[in-house]
C-alpha cells in the first residue's frame, strides 16, 4: 500500500513534465539501485530535454519514466541507463559500466532470464551464409563510414559550390542515418550517438531540401560539429583533419572535417578556397 502510494504521488509530480513533452506517455519501471547517487546518474542517463523525463525514487526502486513516444521508446531510455550501470528488468549493464560505479552504488545485481545481456545476432534464413557474414565490430565500423562517407561527399559538394550535388549527397547521408543500429554501437559510440542523432537527420534533411549553397552551409556549420563529435569516439580506416575558417559564420569561425590535410574551404569555394588551417587531427 505504501509503495502504491508512492508511486502515484509520483506519477502526480509528472503532471508539468507532460506538458512539456509532447506525444507525452507515462510508464513505472523497476531500475536496480542504492542511493541518492544511483538517483542522480540514473535520472541523467535516461533524461533527454523535452524527448524524455525520469524520476527514480532510491526506496521503491521504481522510475516514473515520460517520454515524447514519436521520438524515443521506453526500451531507448532504459539501454542509456544500462549503458550508465543500472539493470533493469528488461536490460542489463554492460559488466565494466557496473564495475566503474562508485562503492556505495554497486547495487546487488539480480539474475533476469529475460534481460537483455548481449548484442543482437543477425537473423539467419537456411541458407548457409556463414562464409560471408561479417564480424560485428566490421558492420559497426561500416556503419559509422557510411555515416562519415557521406558527410565528406557533402562537404566536397560544397567545396565546388554546387549545390544540387550537395542536396544529393545529403539525401544518401540521410539514409546512411536511418540505417544505424544502435544497438550494435560501441558503448562510447552509443551514448554520442543518441545526443547527436536528431541534430544530424535534421541538418541533413535540410540541406537536402534545398539547392542553395548559401542556405545549405548553414546547417554544414552544425552538422560538422555533430559529426566532429561522432568522429572522436568512433574508428575511421585514416586520419581526419578538423579545420577552421575565421571567416565563416558571420566572422565567428567555422569547422569542418576533411580526409585531406590541404585547405579546401566548403564555407567559400573557390572564394577563398584556402581560407583556413588544421586545427586537430583524429587518428
Amino acid at each position: 500500500m505504501k509503495n502504491a502510494l508512492i508511486l502515484f504521488t509520483a506519477l502526480l509530480s509528472f503532471t508539468s513534465c507532460n506538458a512539456q513533452i509532447k506525444n507525452a506517455k507515462t510508464v513505472p519501471v523497476k531500475i536496480y539501485g542504492n542511493c541518492g547517487m544511483c538517483e542522480t546518474t540514473i535520472e541523467t542517463a535516461g533524461n533527454l530535454k523535452k524527448v524524455a523525463k525520469v524520476d527514480w525514487n532510491k526506496d521503491t526502486k521504481i522510475a516514473t519514466i515520460t517520454y515524447d513516444s514519436t521520438k524515443t521508446n521506453q526500451d531507448e531510455i532504459l539501454k542509456r541507463i544500462a549503458l550508465a550501470g543500472y539493470d533493469s528488468d528488461s536490460f542489463l549493464a554492460p559488466a565494466n559500466a557496473y564495475a566503474k560505479l562508485p562503492n556505495c552504488c554497486q547495487y546487488e545485481r539480480v539474475k533476469m532470464t529475460n534481460a537483455k545481456t548481449e548484442e543482437p545476432k543477425m537473423k539467419m534464413d537456411s541458407t548457409d551464409h556463414s562464409s560471408h557474414t561479417m564480424p560485428m565490430e566490421t558492420q559497426v565500423a561500416n556503419q559509422m563510414a557510411a555515416v562519415f562517407d557521406n558527410y565528406f561527399a557533402v562537404k566536397d559538394a560544397l567545396v565546388k559550390t554546387d549545390g544540387a550535388i550537395a542536396s544529393e549527397k545529403a539525401k544518401a547521408l540521410l539514409t546512411a542515418i536511418n540505417a544505424v543500429t544502435m544497438d550494435k554501437l560501441e558503448t562510447d559510440v552509443h551514448m554520442v550517438w543518441m545526443k547527436v542523432v536528431a541534430d544530424l537527420k535534421s541538418d541533413a534533411e535540410h540541406i537536402s531540401d534545398t539547392k542553395n549553397a548559401s542556405s545549405q552551409r548553414d546547417n554544414f556549420m552544425t552538422l560538422s560539429k555533430n559529426i566532429y563529435a561522432l568522429m572522436k569516439v568512433s574508428k575511421y580506416e585514416h586520419p581526419v583533419y578538423y579545420q577552421f575558417c575565421p571567416m565563416a559564420n558571420n566572422g565567428k569561425g567555422a569547422n569542418w572535417l576533411s580526409k585531406d590535410n590541404t585547405i579546401q574551404n566548403p564555407y567559400y569555394g573557390s572564394q577563398m578556397l584556402s581560407c583556413g588551417k588544421t586545427v586537430e587531427t583524429i587518428k
